[in-house]
């Protein structure tokens, strides 16, 4: 990857990027596909499922208000390129990965190794394949919960089972959750990105700076399929790629929809800007993506002030220039005020800048 295309001061120990799509300034939904197995959960073993009901017992004590439910577990990706070029690329869907699989492009998500020790030298895969047209983004998912992610990637053995699943399973990652979630930096028709303070009743980084975000529901998934099944039942034969490639993409507008009270109407078609990895909790991936937004800032502010279905999970909601989040770095106050899962989103739209924008003014302070 050409450095000069993302920020080289831009190093923070609780992020980095697993994979950026600079090339295509980001991926379409029809670019996007999903392969589903259980090979693709975490390894377990009694002793860890105990842990992981003791500190679940112990944190419902604490917030009783918080509950479990099944997520898709991140276990790798593929990119693909379609090398049939007189067919638009979100007409194509029938991908080979023995004719598309490119050398070095399946990555194990490896947080825990520096950048120099990834394949070919680099975690952004993207921006290493070759420019062609119909660049497809495989996501290897599996199915975890919310339970298991609170009892591995954010309990106080995350480390200890980094180790051990390096051990004895060769792959660091094997025995943590790995929850996939979504993120969006929403951009509005003034070119104000929104942001939102977190209420300090959410499970994690309390009071910080975010962007909407949440997870794709495998119960939602279900529920589109016709199947009505409690989340701790569901099993990934139950799911079909397609739906759930849909619920990735939707997802990401419902949390807007949600935490923010924007109707989905005023909102374009998600551009998937890459995946994320927040540090603070073991490297858990997030997939971040860009929205345009038809309605203005005082517009946004005003629904967001009435209230969504989800608006005890933030305090109050922040405007910030598309010029001024392009010059962000960690000598900006606003920047130690983001919690992990925003500084990785603003990192992949500095780098991927899939509205086209240029970062070459004189950078402000916000």
């Amino acid at each position: 990857m050409n450095q000069s295309n993302m920020n080289s001061n831009m190093v923070d120990p609780e992020v980095s990027l697993l994979l950026h799509c600079v090339d295509w300034r980001g991926l379409r939904r029809c670019q996007v596909q999903v392969e589903l197995s259980e090979r693709y959960n975490r390894q377990t073993d009694p002793a860890l499922e105990n842990h992981i009901e003791e500190i679940w017992t112990e944190r419902l004590s604490k917030a009783p208000w918080i509950f479990n439910g099944a997520k898709f577990r991140l276990h790798s990706f593929i990119l693909a390129s379609h090398k049939n070029d007189s067919e638009d690329a979100c007409n194509q869907t029938d991908n080979k990965e023995s004719s598309t699989k490119q050398k070095g492009d399946c990555f194990p998500a490896l947080p825990t190794l520096p950048t120099s020790e990834w394949a070919e030298g680099d975690p952004a895969l993207a921006s290493k394949s070759e420019k062609q047209d119909g660049c497809v983004l495989i996501l290897r998912l599996g199915l975890t919960s919310y339970k298991d992610y609170l009892g591995t990637n954010w309990s106080g053995q995350a480390e200890e089972l980094c180790r051990r699943g390096e051990v004895e399973f060769g792959d660091p990652l094997c025995l943590l959750a790995q929850p996939l979630g979504v993120g969006a930096v929403l951009c509005t028709v003034d070119e104000q990105i929104v942001f939102i303070r977190r209420s300090q009743q959410v499970a994690e980084a309390g009071g910080l700076l975010d962007i909407p975000g949440g997870h794709p529901e495998p119960k939602i998934v279900c529920e589109n399929l016709g199947v009505k099944i409690c989340e701790e039942k569901i099993d990934i034969v139950m799911l079909s790629p397609d739906a759930v490639v849909t619920e990735l993409f939707s997802s990401v507008c419902a949390e807007i929809r949600d935490e923010i009270n924007v109707p989905l109407t005023s909102l374009e078609e998600p551009v998937l800007m890459g995946i994320a990895l927040n540090h603070t909790s073991a490297g858990r991936p997030s997939a971040e993506f860009y929205i345009s937004c038809s309605l203005t800032s005082d517009q946004v502010k005003s629904l967001y002030l009435k209230g969504g279905a989800e608006a005890n999970e933030s305090t109050d909601i922040f405007f910030v220039s598309k010029r001024n989040v392009l010059q962000l770095n960690q000598k900006c106050n606003l920047w130690s005020e983001l919690c992990p899962s925003a500084k990785g989103a603003i990192l992949l739209y500095q780098t991927v800048k899939p509205d086209g924008q240029d970062s070459t003014e004189t950078p402000h302070t916000p």
